[in-house]
């Protein structure tokens, strides 16, 4: 991925954060989330970034290959919290690099254990968690979109 640049998102950057998420979701939770029955939450979901941008116990970073933004990873509160690689770019080892470079990133701020959530019926990211040595920890919750499916949590040492 040499000709990728990971920097770190600020305000301006809310509606490429938004397109990589939605394109992501939309192609990897079809089977979770069918658009015809539940449209993507575009205005909940700019929240989300506006606040985390905004916010400095969390840092949102985007990887832009070699101009245009094409991936996105988010950590905070001993948390990775989001990572998002547009389906275009899947594939070529950016999610790797995305998780490798948050992983540093918690371990700068302190953190020794790092965890996540994922949807259940997430299948292929929660292989990708688990080849890099995460481990379902046990908790689930409630996805607070319809139609509700559950996330479980997973925990790594750093």
């Amino acid at each position: 991925m040499a000709e990728s640049t990971i920097r770190r998102a600020t305000l301006s950057d809310v509606e490429a954060l938004l397109r990589i998420q939605r394109e992501a979701a939309v192609t990897a939770f079809s089977h979770i989330f069918p658009q015809d029955l539940y449209p993507f939450p575009d205005d909940a979901i700019r929240h989300g970034w506006s606040e985390a941008v905004q916010d400095v116990e969390i840092e949102t970073f985007i990887a832009n290959a070699p101009a245009d933004p094409v991936a996105s990873v988010s950590i905070g509160h001993g948390y990775l919290r989001t990572l998002y690689v547009l389906p275009s770019h899947w594939g070529r080892g950016l999610g790797s690099e995305l998780h490798d470079f948050a992983l540093e990133r918690l371990r700068a701020r302190g953190v020794s254990e790092a965890k996540l959530w994922t949807l259940a019926e997430n299948v292929s990211a929660r292989r990708f968690y688990e080849r890099r040595g995460w481990a379902s920890n046990g908790e689930t919750r409630v996805v607070p979109f319809l139609p509700h499916p559950l996330d479980v949590a997973y925990a790594r040492a750093l």
